[in-house]
């Protein structure tokens, strides 16, 4: 698992990547790892209450997200703005996805498993996530390494990157657990940023489940808290590779 090098994550909605993956962001940015957030959609239809602005929740969503960022040290944040419950694998979206990639040139993505589509018999997966996490494999690859697939990239100055690593986040079939040990309180500070999404019963909810998961999972390596990932090892970078911007 690389240590160095930029990471880049790539969910659906503000949020995911603070539920999922918000331990081993902290543990990275703590250790001097520059860390980026993509998020695809605009997190519009983020509330069941008719009298809620979708305009409105867009821009609350928005600090929101940036607020969790800058809790577990997030470089920074990017929104492609695609609307929410709408997202579609489309060469349009991977085009886009592919361009942040040959922008930043990342060691690792995280990003969600496309084969989850529900957990236990109690949790059914919201498409948006399923969707992401499909354009996020399709963009990197082929598309962010080739240089047939979005020539216009190439036009705009952004040479081919083949991410050397992936990290699958609520992967049903996890092969990697990242020690978070000291971490949980940053990514339950960060779960708790998002407060358009998370009522009070919600938060209880979150507070109980992320750290007994993680107690479960650092049991099986032998450390106080982990989370859990399906690891894609996919090449060795050449020494001395930088992100390109």
């Amino acid at each position: 698992m690389r240590e160095d090098g930029p990471a880049l994550t790539i969910f659906a909605h503000p949020d995911d990547g603070d539920i999922l993956a918000g331990g081993t962001i902290a543990r990275w940015t703590r250790d001097g790892r520059e860390v980026h957030y993509l998020v695809l959609t605009n997190g519009s239809k983020g509330s069941v209450d008719p009298d809620t602005s979708p305009a409105e929740l867009v821009k609350t969503r928005r600090l929101e997200q940036r607020a969790a960022a800058a809790v577990l040290g997030v470089h920074d944040v990017r929104f492609l703005d695609f609307e929410d419950g709408e997202l579609e694998n489309t060469p349009d979206v991977r085009r886009e996805v592919a361009r942040v990639i040959r922008i930043l040139r990342p060691v690792t993505v995280v990003c969600g498993d496309p084969s989850l589509w529900y957990i236990e018999g109690r949790y059914y997966n919201h498409r948006d996530h399923r969707m992401a996490a499909q354009i996020a494999m399709d963009a990197l690859f082929p598309g962010a390494g080739n240089p047939h697939y979005f020539p216009e990239l190439l036009a705009d100055g952004l040479e081919p990157w083949d991410v050397p690593e992936v990290l699958l986040a609520s992967s049903p079939a996890p092969n990697h657990l990242e020690d978070i040990s000291g971490l949980l309180d940053a990514k339950l500070e960060a779960v708790a940023c998002h407060a358009s999404q998370f009522d009070g019963p919600m938060l209880d909810f979150f507070r109980e489940w992320i750290p007994q998961q993680a107690s479960e999972r650092g049991k099986a390596i032998g450390v106080e808290h982990a989370e859990a990932f399906h690891w894609l090892r996919l090449r060795e970078p050449p020494e001395g590779e930088q992100p390109a911007a």
